[in-house]
C-alpha cells in the first residue's frame, strides 16, 4: 500500500469514507457532521459523497443521537454516531450503559448493538471545563463496551476500521489535541489495528511507562530526549485491557510509571496499579507512580499546568529509578 503523511483528522476521514463505501448498512449521524463536516471537520466531504440519508445532521440531542443509533443497530444497521465533545455525552449516558452495553446480555444474545460512538476528548485546545474532560473511566467501568483510543494517525484509521468489524458497542475516544498536531505515514486503502492489544513503542529494561491517547507523544519525548532505557506501552484498547503485555513488561523492568491526563482518583492508573500489585508485586523495585491530571475541573486558563508535562513525567521516572 502507498503511504502518505496524514494528520489524525485526515486519517479518520479516510476510515469513515472506506466504511461508507464498502458497507451499505453503515451510516453516520451527529450534530453538524453533514454540511459543516463536524466541528473538527472529521466528516468533511462525506455528505456530498454519500447523501443526507447516510450522513445525517441531527438536532442538538445526544440522548436522541445514541438512542436512535441503538435502535438502528438492533434492526441490522451499523451506525457511527458522533458526539461533538465527550463532555456532551452525559445526557446519553443511560442509553450507553443501560441499553447499548447490556442489550446482548439481556436478550440472551438475540440482539446486539454494533454502534460506534466517536467523540473528541481531553484538553490542549483551551476548551475549558465543559470541552476538555477525559471521561474514559466512566466507560471502562461498564461491561459490554469496547473503549478505544488512538494516539497517532496510523492507529486512528486502522482502529476505527477494526471497530467497525465488531458486533458490540464501541466508545471511540479521539484525543482532540492530536487531531492536527502530529502526522504519520498512513497506508491507502483498508487495514486494521488489533483490538485488545497494546503496542510497545519503545523497548527498554529499566522502567515501564504505561500510557495512552494524548499523553503518548509527551511520554515518547521524555524517553527520547533523556535516552531512557524504558519500555513504553500504548494501551490503545482501554477495555478490554491488554494485561498480558503490561505484566510481561513489569516483570522485566521492575519499575512502573503510569501517565494519563484524566483526574487521578479512580482514573485508569488506579486500576492498572491494582492489577500489577495483584499479579507482579514481587517483581517491583519501587512503588508504582501515577502522573495524571488533577482532581479539579479542567481549567480555562493555564491548562498546561493541569496536563502532565515532560518535566512532571521525568520527575517521577527519576524518582522510580532512584528508589
Amino acid at each position: 500500500m502507498a503511504m502518505r503523511q496524514l494528520n489524525m483528522v485526515q486519517a479518520l476521514n479516510e476510515a469513515l469514507d472506506i466504511i461508507l463505501n464498502t458497507d451499505p448498512y453503515s451510516l453516520l449521524l451527529g450534530e453538524d457532521i453533514g454540511r459543516d463536516g463536524g466541528v473538527f471537520r472529521v466528516t468533511d466531504g462525506l455528505l456530498q459523497k454519500y447523501g443526507k440519508e447516510r450522513v445525517i445532521d441531527t438536532p442538538l440531542n445526544e440522548l436522541g443521537i445514541v438512542g436512535t443509533a441503538i435502535g438502528m443497530a438492533a434492526y441490522g444497521l451499523r451506525p457511527i454516531a458522533e458526539i461533538q465533545f465527550q463532555d456532551f455525552i452525559f445526557p446519553a449516558f443511560d442509553q450507553i450503559v443501560n441499553q447499548a452495553a447490556k442489550i446482548r446480555y439481556r436478550s440472551g444474545g438475540k440482539f446486539n448493538a454494533p454502534v460506534i460512538i466517536r467523540t473528541p476528548y481531553g484538553g490542549g485546545i483551551k476548551g475549558g471545563l465543559y470541552h476538555s474532560q477525559s471521561g474514559e473511566s466512566y466507560f471502562v467501568h461498564t461491561p459490554g463496551l469496547y473503549v478505544l483510543t488512538p494516539s497517532n494517525p496510523y492507529d486512528a484509521k486502522g482502529l476505527l476500521l477494526a471497530a467497525h468489524k465488531l458486533n458490540d458497542p464501541v466508545i471511540f475516544l479521539e484525543p482532540k489535541r492530536l487531531y492536527r498536531s502530529i502526522k504519520s505515514d498512513v497506508p491507502e486503502g483498508e487495514y486494521t489495528i488489533p483490538v485488545g492489544k497494546a503496542k510497545k513503542l519503545r523497548e527498554g529494561d529499566k522502567i515501564t511507562i504505561i500510557t495512552y491517547g494524548s499523553m503518548v507523544p509527551t511520554v515518547l519525548n521524555v524517553v527520547d530526549k533523556n535516552n531512557l532505557d524504558a519500555d513504553v506501552i500504548d494501551l490503545i484498547t482501554l477495555l478490554p485491557m491488554d494485561l498480558d503485555s503490561i505484566i510481561s513488561s513489569v516483570k522485566k523492568t521492575g519499575r512502573v510509571v503510569i501517565v494519563h491526563e484524566a483526574p487521578r482518583t479512580l482514573g485508569l492508573g488506579a486500576e492498572i496499579s491494582a492489577l500489577i500489585s495483584e499479579r507482579a508485586i514481587e517483581y517491583l523495585y519501587a512503588p508504582i507512580f501515577r502522573v495524571t491530571g488533577f482532581d479539579t475541573p479542567f481549567p480555562y486558563a493555564n491548562e498546561e499546568h493541569y496536563l502532565p508535562d515532560e518535566e512532571r513525567i521525568l520527575k517521577y521516572v527519576r524518582k522510580s529509578l532512584e528508589y
